[in-house]
């Protein structure tokens, strides 16, 4: 699979900066969204939105009800 790729990105040259930011952005990523913002056909803005989930605690069920 490693092979394919490499093949296709020297077919279609080298892959725009925007990819590279966009890996980066996603990785280490456990909740969230990342957003790619487009302009007349072309990336123009990235961002990031992380959440932190937290755990439930057993207080917190007990006061829901």
């Amino acid at each position: 699979m490693k092979t394919e790729s490499k093949a296709n990105e020297s077919a279609a040259g080298p892959e725009p900066e925007w990819i590279a930011i966009l890996r980066a952005k996603v990785q280490g990523l456990r909740f969230g969204v990342v957003q790619l913002v487009v302009h007349d056909g072309r990336v123009t803005q990235i961002e990031r939105t992380e959440k932190t989930r937290l755990p439930a605690g057993p207080d917190e069920h007990s006061r829901a009800g």
